[in-house]
């Protein structure tokens, strides 16, 4: 396990870069936290590192996925059954690129077991409006 204290969103970015550089294909990424914690920032800074800053990245939340050359960002917000995530692609993503997953808590049971989780709150006393980010892979 591992924790962060990002006391700003430059400091949430920075995190994300140089998280994204430690990802190769196939590998999970579930971001857990509430809503407005930062899930989508992540996972934005994280594409736009590995795909270019240029990179249009829209939130998934009504598409569901989103992909970008090996890259699979879902967000699984809208989805209450195990069983739509193979109707959207979700275990092939999981063979084969780089997925991120926004609100994973549905796809548990797909998950791998390698799956790196990232649990994002607010830090509070620590750091005001910042965040802590703690990640964990078994």
């Amino acid at each position: 396990m591992q924790e962060f204290i990002l006391p700003d969103l430059e400091a949430t970015h920075k995190w994300a870069r140089e998280f994204a550089k430690t990802l190769h294909a196939p590998v999970v990424v579930a971001l857990h936290g509430d809503l407005g914690m930062g899930k989508s920032e992540i996972a934005r800074t994280i594409i736009r590192t590995l795909r270019g800053e240029k990179t249009i990245v829209p939130s998934p939340t009504f598409t569901i996925v989103q992909n970008y050359d090996g890259i699979s960002h879902f967000d699984l917000y809208r989805i209450s059954d195990e069983s739509e995530l193979t109707e959207v692609g979700l275990p092939y993503a999981i063979q084969n690129d780089i997925t991120i997953i926004e609100w994973p808590d549905v796809a548990a049971g797909m998950l791998p077991e390698n799956t790196i989780h990232v649990y994002i709150s607010l830090c509070g006393a620590d750091c005001g409006t910042g965040r802590k980010i703690i990640v964990k892979q078994k």
